[in-house]
């Protein structure tokens, strides 16, 4: 009994070596089976890093505004009555926005109106008085011609005529005058009506119904809609190189990570002595990513320079780091960390970490290709 316990002690360890050493054989063989073949990813688009001359470009920091803008202000004095209008609103030319007590001054335009009619009728009677006189004094110098009429005659009815024009042209002076006054009462009552000068979006609404409202007071501003402008702060010593008309690279990160193509409206001569820099003014094509008060660069060009390019969606971001998937002779794909430039065109300077001639795969995304062979489509 003894004895086979002892035999049993010891084949059992000798059995279990055995299978163990099986079972890291097998292992090693499979392992070294899947590590001689690469996985194969089909579909993706490659290409070629070139050697290219781009522009050399100094970065100019600015903020989006709208080509034209409008702050309303009251021009009377008055009790807010309504607002019709919040930020964000968009609003068409000659819309009501917000509307004052009108009370007085719109009885002002009536009474106003009221002067102006009775001029217009005093002008009116006026003329066809003299319009008669006229006609009677060619009559009678018909008759003083034929001795019909005495030299007193004659004379009476010549200085009815003139006094007939005088009356006509004292009326006339004072339907001009009722007219202006009717006029100037019109627009003081129309103070009371703040309109949208042309279509576009509401941006601020500074006061509310109820509110008294001065001369001078800012009720609502508003954005003219369409495109909107890049308002560039350039430092002085580019002054030369930026001129009217010109087409000029434009970033706005939150608008997305693609340069666009502006051109500059206004270039404004005078120079802050504060900070040594003038203001660009670069019209931007329209765009809905891009609203007012959004921070943007003007890629201002100052010369050219040679650099390795590949096209923009080469680059993957990775927090802030950049990469790109390069091929190596037998296709296959490793990472490699890049440091990049300017972008133009839809494609990115590489400024170290990729030598021209070098293939990347194109929009990768998130996909991870380290050791896999790229089957690239045409």
């Amino acid at each position: 009994m003894k004895i086979r316990e002892i035999r049993m002690v010891k084949f059992v360890p000798a059995v279990t070596a055995a299978v163990l050493m099986m079972a890291m054989l097998a292992g090693c063989h499979e392992s070294n089976t899947g590590a001689g073949v690469a996985p194969v990813v089909s579909g993706l688009q490659v290409a070629t890093a070139t050697s290219d001359t781009v522009q050399t470009v100094a970065k100019a920091a600015g903020t989006m505004r709208a080509a034209e803008s409008a702050v309303l202000a009251a021009q009377t004095s008055g009790r807010v009555l309504a607002v019709n209008v919040r930020e964000g609103d968009m609003v068409s030319a000659g819309q009501l926005l917000v509307r004052l007590d009108d009370g007085v001054s719109h009885a002002g335009a009536e009474q106003a109106k009221s002067m102006l009619a009775a001029s217009e009728h005093q002008a009116a009677a006026a003329k066809s008085q003299y319009e008669l006189a006229e006609t009677t004094l060619k009559r009678y110098e018909v008759l003083r011609e034929r001795k019909s009429v005495s030299a007193q005659e004659f004379d009476e009815v010549s200085h009815r005529a003139e006094e007939a024009k005088a009356q006509l042209e004292s009326a006339q002076a004072q339907l001009a005058a009722a007219k202006a006054a009717a006029g100037g009462a019109q627009a003081t009552a129309d103070y009371a009506r703040i309109t949208a000068p042309f279509a576009g979006v509401v941006t601020a609404r500074n006061v509310d119904p109820g509110a008294m409202a001065m001369p001078g007071m800012p009720l609502v501003e508003v954005e003219r809609s369409g495109p909107r402008q890049l308002v560039a702060t350039v430092d002085e010593s580019l002054f030369g190189s930026v001129r009217a008309g010109m087409s000029i690279g434009v970033s706005v990160p939150s608008a997305g990570a693609e340069t666009m193509t502006g051109r500059v409206a206004e270039v404004v001569p005078a120079t802050d002595e504060a900070n040594r820099s003038f203001m660009v003014k670069i019209d931007l094509p329209q765009a809905a990513a891009l609203h007012s008060g959004m921070y943007g660069t003007a890629l201002v060009p100052t010369g050219t320079h040679p650099a390795v390019t590949v096209p923009q969606v080469a680059v993957v971001a990775r927090g802030s780091l950049n990469l790109v998937w390069v091929l190596d002779e037998k296709q296959l794909a490793s990472l490699r960390y890049v440091t990049v430039g300017n972008t133009a065109n839809g494609r990115v300077e590489v400024l170290s970490g990729l030598r021209a001639g070098e293939v990347v795969v194109l929009d990768a995304g998130d996909r991870e290709l380290g050791g896999s062979r790229i089957e690239a489509r045409p």
